[in-house]
C-alpha cells in the first residue's frame, strides 16, 4: 500500500520570454503556494521544473521545509509538449524504483503557463494527451493547468487536462491563481490523508472570476 500520508507535487513552470512582464507576480504567487501548503497536514515533497525552449529540473523530491524562494529567469520559446512529457515520465521512473510503501498516496501535476506551444520536436498533443491520460486513469494523479492569455478549459483538454482542473487567468492575477489553486491542493491533501479516495476540488466560479 502507498503511503497515505505522503503527496508529490510536480510543478512545471513557464520561463519562456513572455514571462518577463510577470516575473516577479509569479515569484512571488508561487513562493505563497509553497508557504501555504507548509500549513496543511502531512508529508510532502515538491519537484520544480521550468522550461522555455529547454527543460530544467530546478529540485526533484524536495521536503516542504527545503524549498527555497523561487528565482525565475525568462528566455526563450515555449517548449510546453515535450516538457510535460519528460516531467512525467522522469517522475514516474523514480515512483517505479520506489518501494510500494514509500510511495505517494497523492501525485499532483501543476502546469503553469502565459502562453502557448511553440516550440516541442518530439511530443504531439495527441501523444501527450494519451499519456497524461494514462497517468490519470491507471495511476491516480492528479493533473491542473493554470493557463494566462488562451483559453485554458480548451489548452487543457489537448493535454488530456480535464475542463473542472484548468484555469485562464489574467497576468497581472497571477498571485490569485495561485492562491485558489494552493487552497485546493490542501483540501485535496487534507482529505487524501484519511480516504484515498477522495476528489480534488474543482475550480469554482468565484475562483474562477477572482483569477481574470
Amino acid at each position: 500500500m502507498t503511503n497515505p500520508d505522503l503527496t508529490w507535487i510536480l510543478f512545471l513552470l513557464d520561463r519562456s520570454g513572455s514571462m518577463r512582464r510577470i516575473k516577479k507576480a509569479t515569484e512571488e504567487g508561487f513562493d505563497a503556494f509553497i508557504a501555504e501548503q507548509r500549513k496543511a497536514p502531512g508529508q510532502c515533497a515538491v519537484t520544480l521544473a521550468q522550461f522555455d525552449t529547454e527543460y530544467e529540473v530546478v529540485y526533484s523530491q524536495r521536503p516542504l521545509d527545503e524549498v527555497p524562494p523561487l528565482t525565475l529567469v525568462p528566455r526563450n520559446s515555449t517548449a510546453l509538449l515535450d516538457s510535460m512529457a519528460n516531467l512525467i515520465v522522469e517522475s514516474g521512473l523514480q515512483l517505479a524504483e520506489l518501494p510500494e510503501a514509500e510511495r505517494p498516496g497523492t501525485v499532483i501535476v501543476a502546469i503553469m503557463t502565459d502562453g502557448l506551444e511553440n516550440a516541442s520536436r518530439e511530443w504531439t498533443h495527441p501523444m501527450l494527451k494519451e499519456l497524461v491520460q494514462q497517468q490519470t486513469e491507471q495511476y491516480g494523479w492528479q493533473f491542473l493547468y493554470m493557463g494566462a492569455n488562451q483559453d485554458a478549459i480548451e489548452e487543457g483538454a489537448k493535454l488530456g487536462v480535464s475542463g473542472d482542473y484548468s484555469l485562464d487567468f489574467a497576468g497581472a492575477n497571477v498571485g490569485q491563481a495561485m492562491t485558489v489553486t494552493s487552497q485546493n491542493v490542501v483540501s485535496y491533501r487534507s482529505a487524501r490523508s484519511t480516504d484515498l479516495t477522495a476528489s480534488m476540488p474543482t475550480y469554482t466560479a468565484e475562483q474562477r472570476r477572482s483569477s481574470k
